[in-house]
């Protein structure tokens, strides 16, 4: 439905706090371009937006697309945690990097709300259309032009500037933002203090299908000493060498490898280790983000007098991240980057939708930052590695007392967060650290800037097709995080505006029994559900050994660290941080976090986690998760032996049915995790997929077209 303006928050009107931010900030931006360390930006398109569409209250927008310049001093203290860079070149005593940006920002800034949406994008594209009730699918939003979905959009109605820039090494040519909207950044490469190339071990992991595999660094030489390519089929098996007759490098750049008969098949596990040479400072890109939002909240221009483009405008910077960048930001956090050169506040908020209680690997030598550990993939990257929580906790393991946001509470630049995951976070990544000691014997308190939510039985990622399998064994998980983030959006922004406390936080927790080891496999099936196998597989996570200086500079000297079968729950492969998972209900579904219709009103089981089927069967399907539908009647219920009760058992008419999702779905909005603008699209849906399952049809085949309670003008149902 169409995005409703809030009476509270008319487009072009300011409170008097937002007109002395305003104010304050225009000021600091007058004195201070040199403190703004992005040194230039470089317009290279600009325009009107979406096809000239209007939004009312607001007016057209205007897109703007360039690269950015910045320009890092190596000897101020807050930029000494990146690692290698001491070791980068300099050009007046800075080291430089460029990254390109995509800016969309209502034409007339007086009439926007005067907030920023950030997004550091994923893998270079562009995941902020669940938040925004926009397809996917495009990495140049801009090209929209249908004026329902423009007008159904969440964040343009009300005024919000939305940008995003690359932070990830060479992912794509700077210039191609117009093109193509693919995020990239160009970092430099590290040399030692002579000048000469730094050496040193390099590790691939490798699913993907095709003739030759391109290296994250180029090797040292074309010699196969010191160099190992292995492969099997299961994660635990025990990895085959691939003689050196077998393998090859492509050509006398030693950029990419090929097998000498055949291609690479997908889904099977090679892994590479070699003597890689040239790493970039990939570190960088924590300043890129830093510097280049402080300079469009902060500056006037730069060191060329090009206008910032959003001068003066910008009160408020949330961020919107999905996944990888949420982990990121996690870094970001950790590292002290929300504090710029000049000691300003950058974002104010976040929304870290899938991230948990990882990092990034980023701010490491050799790093990969599009890697993403999870229980089949990528294990031996540098992810999780401690401090997973917010609050500040002692570490008996490494030794270290640590807090993602100890930094910042220090310096009083920590952002309002809202750490919002699924239940995959705590199967393939160890979420529950992220709310217990590392020690797993207690739950944390709140930290007083952030908030923890489980969006119960909840795939990683978007919602799944629930009638494809995939590469796992059941139909994938079609929860939709969507309304739930948009809902948590603007709690976000009343908590940082308005000083009104969101929701408190919903996770399992220790102390009452809803944070559980996950239950053993006994006869095989989850539940009991015939034909659904569960393992009890979850990822383990450990304290890898990777080198004894590695703590202290960020450089592996043992790359990838050194581990045997089997991969999980293995005390041989390092020091082990207990962690668990949410306990379920008869159905198999979460009890605790926020739980949508779908849970309270089942139709069927959802499950956080997956299994891969053919050759790789019982290996983790990494992001998936499960849809195991209900039987319709108590007699086919009987017939597959199955325990959970059938539809028919369940509901005994249609007003039963419909009743209970409006009242869960009153209850989410209650408890300020639904919108009101999103409850009518989600009760038709979920009434339509009622029928669908087996619910009897209501009387006439009139569907009720009932108001949440919570939604109307006197807050109760007629």
């Amino acid at each position: 439905m169409k995005r409703k303006l809030s009476a509270k928050r008319p487009h072009g009107v300011l409170t008097a706090s937002a007109v002395a931010l305003a104010t304050i900030g225009t000021g600091i931006a007058a004195t201070s371009v040199a403190d703004a360390r992005t040194t230039q930006i470089q317009i290279l398109s600009r325009g009107i937006a979406f096809g000239g569409y209007s939004f009312p209250g607001v007016g057209q927008y205007e897109v703007i697309t360039g690269i950015a310049s910045g320009a890092v001093d190596p000897t101020n203290p807050q930029n000494a945690v990146i690692t290698d860079l001491q070791l980068a070149p300099r050009t007046n005593g800075k080291v430089v990097y460029q990254h390109n940006f995509y800016i969309l920002k209502p034409l007339s800034l007086s009439n926007g709300n005067h907030k920023m949406m950030y997004e550091p994008p994923n893998r270079g594209g562009k995941t902020y259309q669940t938040l925004n009730n926009t397809p996917s699918g495009t990495n140049d939003p801009a090209a929209i032009t249908d004026p329902t979905v423009l007008a159904n959009s969440f964040l343009w109605p009300q005024g919000y500037m939305t940008v995003w820039s690359g932070w990830e090494n060479n992912l794509a040519t700077l210039s191609n933002v117009p093109q193509t909207g693919v995020a990239t950044a160009s970092l430099p490469v590290a040399h030692n203090p002579d000048g000469s190339t730094i050496m040193g071990r390099g590790y691939e992991y490798i699913v993907s299908p095709g003739a030759t595999y391109t290296l994250a660094y180029p090797a040292a030489s074309g010699s196969q000493n010191n160099s190992v390519l292995t492969h099997r089929i299961h994660l635990d098996d025990t990895p085959q060498v691939v003689p050196a007759s077998g393998w090859a490098y492509t050509d006398a750049t030693n950029t990419a490898i090929k097998l000498t008969t055949g291609s690479f098949i997908a889904n099977d596990i090679y892994e590479f280790s070699y003597i890689a040479m040239n790493p970039t400072v990939n570190g960088l890109g924590l300043a890129a983000i830093r510097d280049f939002n402080s300079f469009l909240r902060y500056a006037v221009a730069d060191d060329s007098h090009t206008p910032n483009p959003l001068a003066g405008d910008v009160t408020r910077i949330y961020t919107e991240t999905s996944s990888q960048p949420a982990r990121t930001l996690n870094d970001f956090t950790h590292l002290g980057f929300n504090q710029d050169e000049s000691g300003r506040k950058v974002f104010d908020g976040m929304m870290q939708w899938i991230g948990a209680g990882d990092g990034l690997n980023m701010n490491y030598r050799w790093s990969q930052t599009k890697r993403t550990e999870r229980n089949r993939q990528e294990e031996l990257y540098l992810e999780g590695l401690f401090p997973f929580a917010n609050q500040t906790t002692f570490d008996p393991i490494s030794g270290h007392t640590d807090g993602r946001y100890k930094r910042c509470t220090e310096t009083k630049t920590c952002p309002l967060a809202m750490e919002f995951y699924s239940s995959n976070e705590y199967w393939v990544k160890a979420g529950s650290l992220m709310s217990t000691d590392p020690t797993g014997k207690f739950d944390l308190p709140d930290h007083s800037d952030a908030r923890l939510y489980l969006l119960s039985s909840k795939q990683h990622g978007g919602a799944g097709n629930p009638t494809s399998t995939g590469l796992c064994q059941q139909f994938l998980n079609p929860l939709d995080s969507a309304p739930v983030q948009r809902a948590l959006w603007e709690d976000l922004d009343q908590w940082s505006t308005k000083g009104v406390a969101p929701p408190r936080s919903r996770v399992p927790l220790l102390k009452d029994g809803t944070l559980v080891p996950p239950p053993p496999a006994g006869d095989g099936l989850y539940v009991g559900i015939p034909g659904v196998t569960y393992t009890g597989l979850k990822t383990t996570r450990y304290r890898f050994n990777y080198g004894p200086d590695f703590d202290m500079t960020g450089i592996p000297t043992i790359n990838p660290p050194v581990i045997t079968p089997p991969c999980e729950d293995n005390p041989a492969n390092g020091p082990i941080y207990p962690s668990y998972v949410p306990k379920v209900d008869r159905d198999g579904n979460d009890i605790a976090g926020i739980r949508l219709p779908e849970l309270t009103v089942p139709l069927a089981t959802y499950t956080g986690w997956a299994l891969r089927s053919g050759v790789w069967a019982n290996d983790g399907c990494e992001a998936s998760g499960q849809y195991i539908p209900f039987e319709a009647t108590k007699a086919e219920r009987m017939a597959a032996g199955d325990p959970r009760p059938s539809i028919e058992e369940r509901y005994h008419s249609f007003a039963m049915y419909s009743d209970a999702v409006m009242d869960a779905i009153d209850d989410l909005v209650k408890n300020r995790f639904m919108l009101c603008e999103d409850t009518e699209a989600v009760y038709a849906r979920l009434l339509q997929t009622g029928l669908a399952a087996g619910v009897p049809a209501p009387h006439g085949n009139a569907m009720p077209q009932d108001q949440v309670p919570s939604c109307k003008p006197n807050g109760h149902r007629k």
